[in-house]
């Protein structure tokens, strides 16, 4: 076949796209803003193979929006600038007297948008404030430190997740029965416990691991056919997919249960690979928050220190603060009390809403104010013996509520 697998395996429409219930099912935020037409400017966050770009080309041809694509990767500020030019002139095209600029502004879509420099990022800003392009941005990386605050206000972000072994089954299921070339292969599905794990929640290696083990002339797929496949292919399966998450994830871990050995060896495989500094260190900041939180303040210092001195000094020399600062954190003692204290006040913030501010409580900075009772009865705990008076802080309805507890 000319086209690989995963592009032929593509989905055209939101109803045969896989996974990511929660942002396309039914009712949900993603869908009803695109059955609306009302399309606004947002970026998508999750890790590769999980329908970014397909989603964005499905959005385009869904609106029948004119739809640009560019890649960070080889993309400067004048591809950026040459590419809002011509969505100018579209929309000035397609813009009617009943048809809002807001709803025909083409779409662009940037993949890899957490590589664009801040001079690339600002160069988007006029043209999304104003509605010339609807921005779709796709990244792998964290929005809140590789894309700046101007651009980010001015998008939703949204989290794709990895899939579940249901949607990869639904795939594997949709590849043999739809595929023409896979089906006339009359492959048999012994098991798939190693197609799962080796896929790591990405549908494009599962598609690739498909085609590689069928090219090979296997006709039965289990689990030692695939495992030998990609032990004799390693370079193809072993980029930025499941080896990146996977061993991020146990070398947090590692951390979190105080095994500075684990915890050092993870970090030399992260070393090795040729991992982005910035990342290890940016994970080393949430631990030390995360997982050891106020059983030791001072490890946010060292960790954010850490940060700041691998991106002044980078490879080879960045190896050095990072270990020790791996190795500092796990051998500290840990608290996770304070991640789990403003997840639990979050999740009461999200059952019951705007609840009103006790009017003691409030400022009184107006004549008007102060007649209607703010700041009425207010204590000020520097007043009393010990710094401290008994008051209510809270709302009315919450008065007793514990979301903090000592560890």
């Amino acid at each position: 076949m000319s086209l690989p697998l995963a592009e032929r395996m593509r989905p055209k429409t939101l109803d045969e796209y896989i996974g990511q219930k929660h942002l396309v099912g039914q009712g949900a935020i993603l869908r009803q803003m695109i059955e609306s037409g009302n399309l606004a400017s947002f970026i998508l966050w999750g890790p590769p193979g999980v329908g970014k770009t397909t989603l964005a080309r499905i959005i385009a041809h869904r609106l029948q929006r004119p739809f640009y694509t560019l890649s960070a990767v080889t993309s400067g500020v004048k591809e950026v600038r040459d590419v809002i030019d011509k969505a100018k002139r579209t929309s000035s095209f397609n813009s009617g007297l009943f048809a809002p600029a807001d709803t025909r502004s083409p779409i662009l879509f940037i993949d890899e948008i957490h590589r664009f420099s801040k001079s690339q990022q600002d160069s988007l800003l006029g043209a999304v404030e104003e509605g010339t392009i609807t921005l779709i941005g796709a990244t792998t990386e964290n929005p809140s430190f590789e894309v700046i605050t101007p651009l980010l206000s001015r998008c939703q972000v949204y989290v794709l997740k990895a899939l579940a072994k249901e949607d990869l089954l639904e795939l594997l299921n949709r590849v043999l029965t739809k595929d023409e070339y896979i089906r006339s292969l009359n492959l048999q599905i012994r098991d798939t416990d190693a197609l799962l794990r080796y896929s790591g929640g990405d549908a494009r290696k599962l598609l690739n691991i498909i085609e590689l083990v069928s090219n090979s002339g296997a006709r039965i797929i289990d689990n030692d056919t695939v495992t030998r496949q990609l032990q004799q292919n390693p370079v193809a399966y072993d980029k930025d997919g499941e080896m990146h998450y996977d061993i991020i994830s146990a070398f947090i871990k590692s951390i979190r249960g105080s095994d500075p050995q684990a915890a050092i060896y993870w970090l030399a495989r992260m070393i090795e690979g040729g991992e982005d500094p910035k990342f290890i260190a940016r994970r080393l900041v949430i631990a030390a928050s995360e997982d050891i939180g106020l059983a030791n303040p001072n490890a946010m210092l060292l960790a954010n220190t850490c940060f700041e001195v691998v991106n002044k000094i980078g490879w080879p020399e960045g190896r050095i603060p990072l270990a020790e600062t791996t190795i500092y954190l796990a051998t500290c003692r840990k608290d996770n009390s304070a991640y789990l204290a403003i997840d639990s006040a979050l999740a009461k913030v999200r059952e019951t809403g705007n609840l009103p501010v006790p009017l003691h409580l409030r400022n009184a900075p107006t004549e008007l104010m102060k007649e209607l009772g703010y700041a009425d009865g207010y204590k000020y705990p520097h007043d009393f013996p010990g710094h401290w008076v008994e008051q209510q802080y809270m709302p009315d309805e919450l008065v007793g509520t514990t979301f903090w507890q000592k560890s």
